[in-house]
Formats: structure tokens, C-alpha cells, sequence
């Protein structure tokens, strides 16, 4: 699409969105969408990644501090998702499940247990490294899910590993392709997936996302 036809495409989305959501949209609303729309134009191109993260966050707050009921709709929603995905995919035995406004996970320095674990939250930063998991049994579930994510996952090939990645705004990584803008989904699942004695599915899921997941 040349430059022209590009504009006016946004053009045309953009006038229809205002149609839309007129009512609800003013001055700091509009300064928002820009500020996400540029961002993810900044993601999309790859050249400055960081920059781009950085006006979606600004777009965010701004949304934040005007539309407070909606960005609590949100919240809602997001959170209601997540406890639908567990009762779906409850897995068996114990399960680490936590809610918390902000997660940091480094089980990429030492050794760690994998154990079933679901947690959601606001912010999180994940990385992980399945080369150094201990297994508890022989299938385990790894579920993250939330409004901002920046995660690193490192697949390690003795496992049978299943992956299930959605990031509405920002991209997904799966070795050597990448998927960025909006409406990211990635389904991967190792060949020999069923002759593994040892399991681990991921679910990953978020509003705005970072996701690079290493394939050993």
C-alpha cells in the first residue's frame, strides 16, 4: 500500500471511529489514541521499539485519567477472562494462583520448580528458562495473563511444551518470526509433544504486550 492510500485508510478508520465513540471522545481522549496509534506504528516498523512502548504507556495513562470507569471495565474483564481460562484448563493437583498489581519473575538465573501456576496482573515482567525447571509432575500448566506484559520464555526441548500467545497491542517473537501490531496470536507446540513424558502448556495472554519466546 503507497503512502497515500496508507493515509487515507487511517483517515477512514479514524473518521469512522470518531462516528462511533464521538460522544465520549475530547481533547486528552484524542492526544491518547495518537500517542497509541504512534506507538504501535514505532512497534510495528521495529527501528525504535522502546520509544513505542513508551507512548502506548503515556496513551494508557491518559486514557487512565480520563475514561476511569472504562479502564475499570477493563480490569473487570480482563480479570473475568482470566478465571474463565482457569476453570477451562484446571489442571490437576495443586496450582500457584495469585492476583497482584505488579509481577517480576526471574526463573532464568537458578534452578526453579515448575509447578501448575497462573497469576495475573496489571504490569509483569517475566522471564523464564525452561532448561532450568524441576519438574513436579508429568503435565504442568504456566498460565500469564494481564493488561502490560514484557515477557522472555526459553523453550528447552526435553519437555513436551505447548504454547498459547495473544497480545492485543505489541508483538509476539517465536524464534526467528515475529508478529507485531494488533491482534497477535501464536500457537506453537513441540513435534514430539505427545512422546514426552513431561509436559508444560503456556498461555499467555495480554492487552499490551512484549512476548519473546526462544526456541532451543
Amino acid at each position: 500500500m503507497d503512502r497515500r492510500k496508507r493515509f487515507l485508510a487511517i483517515g477512514l478508520i479514524g473518521f469512522g471511529v470518531v462516528m462511533i465513540f464521538g460522544q465520549w471522545l475530547n481533547f486528552m481522549t484524542l492526544v491518547a489514541l495518537f500517542l497509541l496509534g504512534y506507538g504501535v506504528y514505532k512497534v510495528r516498523q521495529g527501528e525504535d521499539v522502546k520509544t513505542g512502548y513508551i507512548l502506548m504507556a503515556i496513551g494508557g495513562i491518559f486514557i487512565l485519567l480520563d475514561h476511569f470507569i472504562l479502564v475499570i471495565a477493563i480490569l473487570m474483564i480482563s480479570l473475568g477472562l482470566y478465571y474463565a481460562k482457569i476453570r477451562k484448563n484446571q489442571p490437576l493437583g495443586n496450582m500457584v494462583q495469585k492476583q497482584s498489581i505488579t509481577t517480576s519473575l526471574r526463573w532464568d538465573l537458578d534452578p526453579w520448580t515448575l509447578r501448575n501456576t497462573c497469576m495475573w496482573h496489571i504490569l509483569g515482567e517475566i522471564d523464564i528458562d525452561l532448561s532450568l525447571a524441576i519438574m513436579e509432575g508429568k503435565d504442568n500448566l504456566l498460565m500469564f495473563q494481564g493488561i502490560v506484559g514484557d515477557i522472555d520464555l526459553s523453550v528447552f526441548d526435553d519437555y513436551g511444551v505447548e504454547i498459547e500467545a495473544f497480545v492485543l497491542f505489541g508483538q509476539v517473537e517465536l524464534g526467528q518470526e515475529r508478529d507485531t501490531g494488533i491482534m497477535n496470536r501464536v500457537y506453537w507446540k513441540s513435534p514430539d509433544y505427545d512422546l514426552r513424558e513431561q509436559k508444560v502448556k503456556i498461555m499467555l495472554s495480554y492487552l499490551v504486550g512484549d512476548i519473546d519466546i526462544k526456541l532451543s
